[in-house]
């Protein structure tokens, strides 16, 4: 019976990746005024990333660098009137900055090429206000080509932030800003190669008026140099999260609601990226912004997943004042499992010094807590458990369960289940990890883990949606048994990974 059950579940599988690539999911879906609460839920369970957002989620962990005119007047907000002669790094070196982030474990580096002062990081022939008119290099300095090359050397993605709100611009606020800012765009879409993520805040400057940024021609110029790059924050792929604290939400859905009624029966058919016309750059800070109650009066859906940023520092740019204050490892591990854990990637700024260099209390502190992540994820004592789904025990471990493209999938029907997991032996630990496959759509809506002691099950921890990644901290247990009880669900539930960790003693009671 066991033998039957286990060739059933691989049948189940092998099905499931076959119907996926026979009938590719979308990024969205239509909603009709006739369809039921039932048909937006089973909709919403099928929306999932684009290739490009999918390659962004499974990074997790991620770089910025604000660097520029304000880490020389150690301001957060410069004026835009600063002299390009105050740029002056006498240390400069990007080749520091990319292994530190690669030996830190990131895998991608956004760079501010312009902040809010106008200042340009390269040399660009639309404005006098770059390093072409400062004294580094006497002028013949260029910091986004070496941060581009720094990151390509050292196996990074590449992320630019380019800021709408240009305090130095005389057109800002007019019109004919947004060709200057689409002209300063397309340098840096078409000179440094391939670039993986572009970065828009959605701040606007009092000056502005009544003007407006034209973000469509933004995105249309986006996906005409660069198709492969994700458009984040004020763009259609990647949402802000709502904090600059580090901290993201227990509940974090990635189908959100979007107006997709403006669009006709021949757009709806193009299909690729469809999003872009319809997108507009709006507050997502509430706690609740994708619950069913959220989806029922929706007009679309679409896959939007969340930024989690924060600085290492109190401030985002360089000061010698903050030296000290740098983020604890024990901080930087609770940001870690508040965001990665919460179903975002986290993107962590580490802002170089005057001398163009990250100082060695930003890097030690960064290693360090790298060092501890990769110790804490290093053996996972669930890999070689037995499985049993809904009590049926399986000839299967989770190791052969999970991983390389394999993961498991509820029947048809269920929106419940229960996954035990019989390890082989005693253990203690005190973290769990849930990850869903997105591919297939996020689906879980509540769920508790349970733990065998003597005779009975004792509750461990609970959550509610799981998403890319979910970490949970508990008391350190003891048991060889563990169960997963999934309680609500969008359509029948998937896992594509299970594990569970121990984190150091040092760090176990350090919760925000």
């Amino acid at each position: 019976m066991k033998t039957v059950f286990f060739q059933l579940m691989v049948f189940s599988l092998v099905c499931a990746m076959h119907a996926s690539a026979s009938d590719p999911k979308k990024n969205y879906a239509v909603i009709k005024p006739t369809d039921s609460k039932a048909d937006i839920v089973r909709k919403a369970a099928n929306v999932v990333p684009s290739p490009r957002q999918y390659a962004w989620q499974k990074m997790e962990f991620t770089a910025f660098v604000h660097f520029g005119m304000d880490t020389f007047t150690e301001s957060q907000l410069g004026t835009g009137k600063e002299s390009p002669k105050l740029f002056l790094p006498t240390d400069f070196d990007c080749d520091q900055w990319a292994r530190t982030f690669k030996e830190a474990g990131m895998k991608l580096a956004i760079l501010t090429a312009k902040h809010h002062d106008g200042f340009c990081l390269w040399p660009s022939k639309y404005t006098k206000h770059s390093v072409e008119y400062s004294r580094w290099k006497n002028g013949k300095g260029d910091v986004v080509r070496e941060f581009v090359e720094a990151c390509r050397k050292y196996g990074l993605k590449i992320g630019l932030y380019l800021s709408p709100w240009d305090r130095n611009s005389s057109s800002y606020g007019t019109s004919a800003y947004n060709r200057y800012f689409m002209n300063q765009l397309t340098e840096l879409l078409t000179n440094y190669g391939a670039i993986d993520e572009v970065w828009f805040d959605g701040y606007k400057g009092p000056e502005a008026g009544n003007a407006d940024y034209d973000w469509h021609s933004y995105y249309r110029l986006i996906r005409e140099l660069q198709p492969d790059a994700v458009i984040a924050i004020s763009g259609p792929d990647v949402r802000w999260v709502g904090t600059e604290s580090g901290y993201g939400r227990d509940t974090e859905w990635n189908v959100l609601p979007i107006d997709l009624t403006t669009l006709d029966e021949q757009e709806l058919k193009r299909e690729k990226d469809l999003i872009d016309d319809v997108f507009v750059p709006r507050n997502y800070m509430g706690e609740d912004i994708g619950s069913k109650e959220k989806l029922n009066d929706a007009k679309g859906l679409f896959w939007y997943p969340a930024e989690t940023d924060v600085s290492i520092r109190p401030g985002w740019f360089y000061a010698a004042s903050q030296d000290t204050a740098v983020k604890s490892v024990s901080e930087l591990i609770d940001i870690y499992f508040s965001s990665v854990g919460k179903n975002s990637v986290l993107l962590l700024n580490v802002p170089p010094d005057k001398r163009g260099l990250i100082t060695d209390y930003d890097r030690d502190t960064l290693l360090t807590f790298h060092k501890i992540i990769d110790s804490i994820f290093n053996r996972n004592f669930a890999r070689d458990a037995k499985v049993k789904i809904d009590n049926r025990l399986n000839e299967v471990t989770a190791s052969s369960l999970f991983g390389s493209g394999k993961y498991w999938l509820a029947d048809e029907h269920a929106d419940t289940s229960s996954i035990e997991f019989l390890l082989p032996g005693e253990e203690s630990f005190d973290v769990a990890m849930l990850q869903e496959n997105i591919q297939i759509g996020q689906r879980i809506e509540q769920f508790h883990i349970d733990y065998w002691v003597g005779h009975s099950w004792q509750v461990l921890t609970k959550g509610t949606t799981v998403g890319y990644k979910r970490l949970l901290r508990f008391a350190p247990i003891r048991t060889n048994r563990i169960r997963i009880v999934i309680e609500k669900s969008r359509l029948n539930p998937t896992l594509s990974d299970f594990g569970l960790f121990n984190l150091p003693e040092e760090y176990l009671g350090f919760h925000k």
